[in-house]
């Protein structure tokens, strides 16, 4: 049932009209009203003007949440790829910063520095979500890694590099940053 019938329905029975109650009012072939709603036909203009004037209900409403479902299709899947390259970032960059054969002290305080500010940015950014869905969204790729680096390398390396306490710290602010905004508001 596309979205435009569903409102329809809902709105109709919410008001509590029968099909034939709401083509009697409309003026609207009782046939056509059920074609409406079972989404075999989509209601325009005039037609579409008679059922909103009957329903009190704004016709720009009614589009305009037909198209922004429309959109979202497209949408999930730009911020699918957004988030992917976003952490495929962060994962490079705490990566070259402490598990690099030439990072010193310097490059790893960096990490860590960064594997705090970045997610607390991102937190932020996103103060509606909670701890989980965040870390998912945002800390899949510290997980990926942390995976990666233990088959690849082993706990001694990962560790002794810095690379794990770093991927903990990014992760740890992602899933606790919103209590600590909280806190500090």
């Amino acid at each position: 049932m596309n979205l435009i019938a569903k409102k329809i329905s809902e709105i109709r029975k919410s008001k509590g009209l029968t099909q034939e109650e709401l083509a009697e009012r409309s003026k609207i072939n009782l046939r056509t009203i059920q074609r409406i709603e079972n989404s075999e036909s989509e209601p325009r203009g005039k037609t579409l003007n008679l059922i909103c004037d009957v329903l009190q209900i704004d016709i720009t409403e009614l589009i305009s949440a037909e198209e922004s479902r429309t959109n979202n299709i497209g949408t999930k899947i730009i911020n699918g790829f957004f988030l992917l390259a976003l952490n495929m970032v962060l994962m490079g960059l705490i990566g070259y910063l402490t598990l690099d054969s030439n990072a010193n002290p310097n490059s790893k305080f960096g990490g860590v520095i960064l594997s705090f500010f970045l997610p607390y940015c991102i937190v932020t950014l996103t103060k509606k979500m909670i701890g989980m869905e965040r870390m998912l969204k945002f800390g899949f790729g510290y997980i990926t890694y942390f995976i990666l680096i233990m088959i690849m390398h082993g706990f001694p390396i990962g560790f002794g590099t810095g690379l794990f306490p770093c991927l903990l710290i990014g992760l740890s602010v992602l899933y606790f940053g919103g209590g600590l905004i909280k806190y500090l508001d």
